[in-house]
């Protein structure tokens, strides 16, 4: 039984994350739509910038390039990822994300399951270092779980 009307959201209604680096916008998000198995978001990454590693001790994340040229390190190995390229990232994989072009990139990301609780699906592994981005609305971005 459905319990949520479907809901179409608009990227502009998201709030910024750069926490971990890029800007991460969760959107499909049990907060916002009622999901109960996962969610889905978009990673905006500026050239030169980089998501900070990471895993999910509860989630696979299923990632897909739109546009731009990025490079994944999985447990240490480096891997080039181009658009129209999709990837599995398993339970507990340390992943981060650098855009190494000159244009912005655009990754869709999909965490599932969900972690017991938001603040158990991401354990970073390093801290990031990045340039400091005004937040869209003036407010701070919303935890929705693991984002990336």
């Amino acid at each position: 039984m459905t319990t949520h009307s479907p809901r179409i959201v608009d990227l502009s209604e998201t709030q910024p994350n750069t926490r971990r680096g890029g800007d991460l916008r969760a959107m499909l998000t049990p907060t916002a739509v009622g999901a109960t198995t996962g969610f889905m978001g978009l990673a905006i990454v500026q050239p030169g910038e980089r998501i900070g590693e990471h895993y999910h001790p509860y989630s696979e994340e299923f990632v897909y390039v739109v546009s731009g040229r990025l490079e994944v390190d999985l447990d240490g190995v480096t891997h080039p990822m181009r658009p129209d390229q999709g990837l599995l990232i398993p339970l507990n994989m340390r992943h981060r994300f650098r855009n190494v072009g000159d244009v912005e990139a655009r990754m869709v990301f999909h965490l599932g399951p969900l972690a017991p609780r938001p603040e158990l699906g991401h354990v970073d592994t390093e801290t990031t270092d990045h340039p400091a981005r005004t937040v869209a609305h003036g407010s701070p971005p919303e935890r929705s779980g693991a984002v990336s």
